[in-house]
């Protein structure tokens, strides 16, 4: 497991983007008395969890990488859906798919050359015993999975939004996810999870709010 600076540093960029997308979409949502779904939110999504990925897998960490590799398509989903990712030229568009794709692949390909070593590293670190991995896997499945019902809840819509479950199950899989961080002392996991706290339960007031008007 790498604890070197470059590591925190990678990671904290990421945990920042991930803020900035929440903060963005929270001050959007907030002009506009409704709960919206920016562009601006998907790409920093993107961008942020391709370098978290990067990050789980300098920190040995499977739970993390296991959340971004869910969030992958979703997020290209909905970039989709708003037809930024159909107005990127043909080649932009096959490079960033290709880079997306390839990342996890070729690193899970490295860790398949000792599949022994790559278990033991991510399954049987003694730093992170099993019953801390099952924990922070299942805050970060559920966390996940708030993008999965996000997706489906916006392909019924016919277009991309927040709804009021994505925001409950935002709180729920991150106050797991904090429990894992502070029992792990991972400062990246406790302060990204942490700033969104507050813009969630502010969201579920503004959906609220504009559904009872």
């Amino acid at each position: 497991m790498d604890s070197s600076p470059f590591v925190y540093v990678l990671g904290f960029i990421a945990q920042g983007l991930f803020s900035a997308r929440i903060l963005v979409q929270w001050i959007m949502s907030e002009k506009a008395g409704r709960v919206v779904s920016p562009t601006i939110f998907w790409v920093l999504s993107l961008i942020a969890s391709y370098l978290f990925f990067i990050y789980g897998w300098l920190r040995d960490d499977f739970s993390i990488m296991l959340g971004q590799v869910i969030g992958y398509c979703v997020y290209i989903w909905n970039l989709k859906a708003k037809g930024v990712w159909a107005s990127m030229t043909r080649v932009p568009r096959r490079l960033l798919g290709f880079v997306l794709i390839a990342t996890p692949v070729t690193l899970l390909a490295l860790m398949l050359r000792d599949p022994q070593a790559a278990a033991a590293s991510l399954f049987s670190n003694e730093k992170i015993p099993v019953w801390l991995l099952l924990l922070g896997s299942l805050g970060q499945v559920i966390f996940s999975l708030r993008f999965l019902y996000q997706a489906l809840y916006s392909a019924r819509q016919g277009e991309s939004m927040l709804p009021a479950g994505f925001w409950i199950i935002s709180l729920a899989g991150s106050a797991i996810i904090i429990a894992y961080g502070i029992i792990r002392l991972d400062p990246v996991i406790i302060l990204g999870q942490a700033c969104g706290f507050v813009s969630y339960t502010r969201n579920l007031m503004i959906w609220k709010k504009s559904h009872a008007s």
